[in-house]
């Protein structure tokens, strides 16, 4: 459970760190849109020297990123069971009434690489961002929105706690599973209605624990009298540099690459 990356936030100066948050927001959202338009494994060569390029600049190691797709191993798995056994074509192996086929595992192996990337791919942008400046960042974004009704700031602030409290929540997961455990509470054994009720005493303290968490974070704003993003002043206005500049000039030839491997190779 503490293994989860999305959400932590590691305080830095690198070349990264030091981007306008909303320059690496527009990047991220770039960095998933394009790894949708990549229809081919030699197409995964421009992400994959992204990230590197990324995780270098920013003192980050992939190993590090890598250890968030932990947790998320049985999705992982899943994607690539389905894509393997559901997709029709030159038959490899047979299990009964299912069949392994050629298109299978080519698809299931392209839809697990694509989760992957997506996952460390999102995992740097809050690595590399404190909360405020992603907040700020989002809210800077949305505010043209807020002319036709959009909570710009609401929405930042929602957005920004959900992911802040991401690894809270998980690490308070694994401290009431372990005095589960160590009660006697089985969590592995059984079948699955077994394992599904087991879960109880381990989802209603954390419930219980996330309310409280809640409740002591609105009080908090309260009593420091805020008000929403009305009128609302700030220490550090947000400023692009020329590290910005070259950042999205990457990232159009990131794009430039993701695009002629789909249109023109």
């Amino acid at each position: 459970m503490r293994e989860i990356t999305i959400g932590q936030y590691i305080p830095g100066n690198s070349v990264i760190h030091r981007l306008d948050p909303r320059t690496k927001i527009l990047i991220t959202f770039a960095f998933m849109v394009l790894l949708f338009v990549i229809d081919d494994f030699a197409g995964y060569a421009f992400p994959l020297i992204f990230i590197a390029a990324a995780s270098l600049l920013s003192g980050i190691s992939i190993k590090y990123m890598l250890r968030g797709l932990r947790p998320l191993l049985i999705i992982i798995l899943l994607t690539f069971v389905l894509n393997l056994f559901m997709i029709k074509g030159r038959v490899i192996y047979e299990v009964g009434p299912l069949s392994i086929t050629y298109e299978g595992l080519y698809q299931g192996t392209f839809m697990v690489l694509r989760l992957v990337l997506l996952i460390v791919g999102t995992s740097l942008l809050t690595l590399t961002t404190s909360p405020i400046s992603l907040t700020d960042g989002i809210e800077s974004l949305l505010k043209p929105f807020s002319k036709v009704g959009v909570p710009a700031h609401e929405l930042a602030m929602m957005m920004t706690i959900a992911l802040r409290f991401i690894p809270t929540l998980m690490e308070e997961t694994d401290k009431i599973m372990k005095a589960q455990m160590a009660r006697g509470a089985d969590f592995s054994s059984g079948n699955i209605v077994k394992r599904a009720q087991s879960l109880v005493p381990l989802l209603v303290p954390l419930f219980i624990s996330a309310f409280r968490r809640a409740d002591d974070l609105a009080m908090a704003m309260e009593s420091r009298c805020y008000r929403g993003g009305e009128n609302r002043t700030r220490m550090k206005t947000l400023k692009m540099t020329r590290e910005d500049l070259f950042a999205f000039v990457a990232t159009g030839i990131f794009a430039a690459g993701c695009l002629a491997s789909r249109f023109l190779w």
